[in-house]
């Protein structure tokens, strides 16, 4: 009998790990998962960026790529106003390419 209460102390044990586990496993599908998934898609989506793409930043600035390397961005945001963003700044690219430039006389 002695050893029948230790074996069933030891099932004890485990079964009070089983709530901490489910908790876990929950975690995981609810909210690391997705946010892994969020990463990689937004990691692709810098990684494809090209000259003449538009996008916008973190920040909320819209503008159009001049030219990029490996860490750097140089964004034209108005004609002849260029800024330099870090790549990881970009929060997402727009459909097309960039937008036509409007006639200055008709602009008013």
């Amino acid at each position: 009998m002695g050893q029948a209460g230790a074996e069933g102390g030891q099932a004890g044990g485990f079964t009070a790990f089983v709530p901490l586990i489910l908790m876990f496993v929950i975690f995981y599908f609810l909210l690391i998962r997705p946010q892994q998934k969020k990463a990689k898609e937004h990691r692709n989506m810098v990684d494809s960026l090209k000259k003449g793409d538009r996008i916008i930043t973190s920040g909320g600035i819209h503008g159009t790529i001049v030219s990029l390397d490996e860490t750097i961005i140089n964004l034209e945001i108005s004609d002849g106003v260029k800024i330099k963003i870090n790549r990881g700044n970009v929060g997402a690219a727009m459909q097309g390419s960039a937008p036509h430039k409007k006639d200055k006389k008709t602009d008013k």
